[in-house]
């Protein structure tokens, strides 16, 4: 039967039904029509028609849920929802989320996080939805943080002061930073990163208000003193030298040294460039 199944193409939805219902008549095994969809899902996979095997996935789930095996519906979603990654990304969601309710309804908050994130990860590159992505990685973070899995819980919390900062969100982007930097510099491990966070704090600070900025690094400074002989707070430093001064052509020098040297990634270009531009707003103000 499964062997039959993997050749479907067309239809194999309801020949695929009719094929379970005659094996397992008369016998009323949901256990046999469980085992043969989830063996005919196998087989869709391995011919690649992902939307096939995410539908004998999920019928198998549906199954597993009617005879009260939950763990197994779970699983099945889990599948399901693998399967239609490749084809139908919005189905994959729907998959994901059942298997969530379920994980959740069992106390299962790590394992049901993980799939936050990776519904976070589907909205964050195929459906491009930063919203409801952040909206999956604060609901992970949650997760996480209530089964005292701080490193995952931050990890999660860092993509959310990424986008954050990216639509404008400063306050939001601050206080994650500030706070997955401060966790940093009390363990030993994470204590080089720290920096890091506080650099991007400062920016978002900056992208507010350059006294904002100003004071935020003190405050950094004197939270963690490693962090002023830093390549990150010297540039943040220069750059509200040059802000105060009026300077474009200094910010530009200051940012292209520190660019030689520690090349800048998008989201630091983003928001370097944010601050750029309200000095040149100020300096065409001035004229």
């Amino acid at each position: 039967v499964a062997a039959y199944a993997g050749k479907l193409t067309r239809n194999h939805h309801h020949i695929l039904f009719i094929i379970i219902i005659f094996f397992t008549r008369g016998s009323s095994k949901m256990e046999d029509a469980c085992d043969l969809y989830g063996r005919a899902a196998n087989m869709f996979k391995m011919a690649k028609n992902w939307s096939a095997s995410g539908n004998a996935f999920s019928q198998a789930a549906l199954l597993h849920l009617q005879m009260q095996s939950k763990h197994d519906a779970a699983t099945n979603f889990i599948d399901a929802g693998n399967a239609f990654k490749k084809s139908d990304p919005q189905e994959a969601i729907n998959c994901l989320n059942r298997a969530i309710e379920i994980y959740t309804d069992m106390g299962r908050f790590t394992i049901a996080a993980k799939h936050h994130v990776t519904i976070a990860e589907i909205y964050e590159t195929e459906l491009v939805d930063i919203d409801k992505a952040i909206a999956h990685f604060e609901q992970a973070a949650d997760y996480y943080k209530g089964e005292e899995s701080t490193s995952s819980a931050n990890k999660c919390l860092l993509k959310v002061a990424t986008y954050a900062a990216q639509l404008e969100q400063y306050p939001k982007a601050i206080e994650i930073y500030e706070q997955v930097a401060t966790h940093a510099m009390d363990s030993t491990l994470l204590k080089y990163s720290a920096k890091d966070y506080f650099f991007k704090a400062a920016l978002c600070h900056f992208c507010v208000d350059m006294l904002n900025a100003k004071l935020a690094v003190q405050k950094y400074e004197e939270m963690f003193p490693a962090f002023s002989d830093s390549r990150e707070c010297k540039l943040v430093k220069k750059l509200l030298d040059a802000f105060e001064e009026q300077n474009l052509d200094a910010y530009t020098d200051a940012v292209k040294e520190y660019d030689t040297i520690s090349r800048l990634d998008q989201w630091l270009t983003t928001m370097l460039l944010r601050i750029k531009k309200s000095l040149q707003d100020d300096e065409s103000d001035l004229r």
